[in-house]
């Protein structure tokens, strides 16, 4: 293949439909803030494409017609109620907005603001109104095996996707960017560079080569040095863009261009296995397809050596485990776990005082509760910390939580 690259002496904004929304862990702990006043959390399920896409805003204003009895029941006068909610309100005619949905949307709402996030997760209906919002249905986001990245690389554009193991979402990203062909701005504005390119045109390995020839005075040297200028200027806006991100990133391209960006890249995350081909003339299914069955297997191993960490501490009677949420709880917040273990389908309510470390359980939800291990996860997750949620039986240890903490 043959691919000629012209450079022109100009800047452009990548532009891109937004499908999907990134929640940074600087979003996630000021939602997990209490609030002085009540706050709504709505979740519902959202439709990419078809006759669907009608009916979400249907389901919204059902929702919010929800929230509006909760409030007006709380004693909320009937003006802030409607102050609170003119926001969502106004999604409900935002037709662009319905035309570029992911799988779930959730919509957080306050006296502050409002904060809405299009998600790769299906969620159910739910309204809840309570003094602060409602995140657990957002924890399968921040596990070890929850989510991972895809960035496409090629000559025309930089495509980031947002993936679970059963979903993928493409996220706009702005001006991280732009094509190859304006992203750069050199001095000659008629230098263009072919790269010659034979070898594997898909898969996870082959053999490949590249030839760079450099027309208008070019050398193979600084065509190679401009690829390089223009994965700095990617890789700068794709780490701000991501900060805090803790989720692997896979990268898709044509082979030649892999190493270049792996030599510009500051993501953390960044895993050593590719995607070889040209990502334009592969879907967001046929990138997740691959990716998953690199990544797949690397979540498998990492659980299955957390789990058998946890159990070889636990054999030595070793203070760095906990099974308790008395111990669980604390030790989230002040940052001392490093591999939390949690229960699905189990609630556990209680009050937990971060000044005194304190903790009460109920078997019962009572006013000012709240779900202890959901509030673990994402400290947790907050701290830097690694969430694996599992089926109850799974759970070393044998109760609803398990950690092994970093000391």
């Amino acid at each position: 293949a043959i691919i000629e690259v012209e450079y022109q002496n100009r800047r452009s904004t990548c532009t891109r439909r937004k499908q999907m929304d990134i929640l940074t862990r600087a979003e996630l702990e000021q939602l997990m803030r209490k609030e002085q006043q009540w706050c709504v959390s709505i979740y519902m399920p959202a439709h990419r494409s078809g006759p669907e896409t009608q009916q979400d805003p249907i389901r919204l204003k059902n929702l919010l017609g929800e929230a509006e009895k909760h409030l007006s029941a709380r004693g909320v006068s009937t003006r802030d109620v409607q102050e609170m909610l003119e926001p969502a309100n106004k999604l409900l005619q935002d037709y662009d907005f319905w035309q570029h949905q992911s799988d779930g949307l959730a919509i957080f709402l306050s006296s502050k603001g409002v904060h809405h996030y299009r998600l790769p997760l299906d969620f159910e209906q739910l309204v809840v109104v309570i003094d602060h919002f409602h995140i657990k249905p957002l924890l399968p986001l921040f596990t070890g095996d929850g989510q991972f990245y895809i960035l496409a690389l090629s000559q025309n554009e930089i495509r980031l996707l947002n993936c679970t193991r059963d979903s993928v979402s493409e996220i706009g990203i702005g001006q991280i960017a732009g094509s190859l062909t304006d992203a750069l701005s050199p001095d000659d504005p008629q230098v263009s560079l072919q790269l010659h390119t034979s070898g594997s045109l898909g898969g996870m390995s082959g053999d490949s080569s590249v030839t760079f020839h450099g027309q208008g005075g070019g050398s193979d040297e600084s065509a190679k040095n401009e690829l390089l200028r223009y994965f700095h200027l990617v890789a700068d806006g794709l780490t701000e863009f991501l900060q805090g991100e803790q989720a692997p990133l896979v990268l898709a391209g044509v082979e030649y261009l892999l190493p270049i960006y792996k030599e510009a890249n500051r993501y953390p995350n960044l895993i050593d296995m590719v995607i070889k081909g040209n990502p334009d003339l592969l879907s967001a299914d046929e990138l997740h397809k691959s990716a998953w069955d690199i990544i797949g297997p690397r979540f498998q191993a990492a659980q299955e050596e957390a789990v058998a960490q946890y159990q070889q501490l636990a054999g030595q009677a070793s203070e760095r485990v906990a099974d308790t949420l008395e111990k669980i709880v604390p030790a989230a917040y002040r940052g001392r776990i490093e591999t939390l273990f949690v229960a699905t389908g189990v609630p556990q309510w209680g009050v937990f005082d971060p000044v005194t470390n304190e903790i009460e359980l109920h078997d019962q939800i009572q006013a000012d509760d709240e779900p202890l291990l959901d509030l673990a996860a994402v400290q947790t997750y907050l701290k830097g910390g690694v969430v694996y949620t599992m089926e109850p039986e799974k759970v070393p240890g044998g109760t609803s939580a398990a950690a092994v903490l970093r000391y």
